[in-house]
């Protein structure tokens, strides 16, 4: 029987052979990751993932209705209700909860309408050139023109009170910041090497649109929208607040930050806690932004 028949298998073949280094497990692999995640990222995470979880799922963190009357009137907050009762009664946890379905689905409905429109006129003005781009980016000068709050207040004028036209009127006043990040990275990206080889070699516009500008242009713009999410949040709260989103008796988060003013000096918790909830989701959601934009470990 040969020697090497004796040989374990897996075992070193001698006193020279190197070491086979040890198979990491599964948990110590996890542990490694989480290890290398900075407080920050982790912390940001956690709320964005709670406020997530709250818009999907509300029934799971609360049993109280967040529109009916389930106590006396300005409570503070205790163990019963976390976040007291506003002047009618109502479980004001309940209702920042429930508010996130509305906050969060507006702000996403908002970041697609500027991705959309914004990247396919970046897109269009950045690989056809021309009068095209000229016209298009002219476009997008008078929308960078308008502050931004002014024209989604236009807009929501326009089109009637509501989250939708809201969310619909907070992603027109994005559609040109996409616009010009998304026209910058398919020039800087048509001027590469290997896509005028792709020319060169035949391909079309398109084809060559599809499979090697785009792809290479889009992890700025994901990271663009990531950020936008928090800002999306933040104005459409700012429209419920003035009176221009959500009609009471929903319970949308800039909504509740309004019911509230008229009770500062009794009630704090009214507009305190409702607005500490608004601005940690918004403060995570650009910190997470700008773990993406940075290639930190998220």
């Amino acid at each position: 029987m040969s020697t090497q028949s004796l040989t374990r298998p897996g075992a070193p073949a001698g006193p020279g052979a190197p070491a086979r280094a040890p198979r990491l497990s599964a948990l110590r692999l996890v542990a490694r990751r989480l290890a290398a995640l900075r407080p920050g990222v982790v912390l940001s995470a956690l709320v964005l993932l709670t406020a997530l979880a709250w818009a999907l799922l509300p029934g799971v963190f609360t049993a109280q209705s967040p529109t009916a009357s389930v106590g006396a009137s300005l409570q503070a907050p205790s163990a019963e209700f976390w976040f007291g009762t506003d002047a009618t009664g109502r479980d004001v946890f309940a209702r920042v909860v429930h508010g996130a379905s509305h906050s969060i689905t507006a702000a996403v409905v908002a970041v697609a309408v500027g991705l959309v429109v914004g990247t396919t006129l970046g897109v269009i003005a950045g690989s056809v050139g021309g009068f095209v781009e000229e016209a298009l980016m002219r476009l997008v000068d008078v929308l960078l023109a308008i502050p931004g709050l002014l024209l989604s207040l236009s807009v929501v004028i326009l089109l009637g009170f509501g989250t939708t036209n809201a969310a619909i009127a907070v992603g027109i006043t994005s559609i040109a910041t996409f616009a010009r990040l998304s026209r910058s990275r398919v020039i800087s990206v048509r001027r590469s090497e290997y896509v005028e080889a792709a020319f060169g070699s035949g391909g079309t516009l398109p084809a060559i649109l599809w499979r090697h500008i785009l792809p290479n242009s889009a992890a700025p713009v994901i990271a663009l929208a990531a950020l936008q999410l928090g800002s999306a949040i933040l104005q459409i709260s700012t429209l419920g607040f003035l009176g221009y989103g959500a009609p009471p008796p929903t319970p949308e988060w800039g909504l509740l930050i309004a019911e509230g003013r008229d009770y500062v000096a009794t009630a704090w918790w009214l507009t305190l806690l409702p607005g500490l909830v608004v601005a940690a989701v918004v403060l995570a959601t650009n910190r997470l932004s700008s773990a993406i934009g940075q290639g930190e470990s998220a």
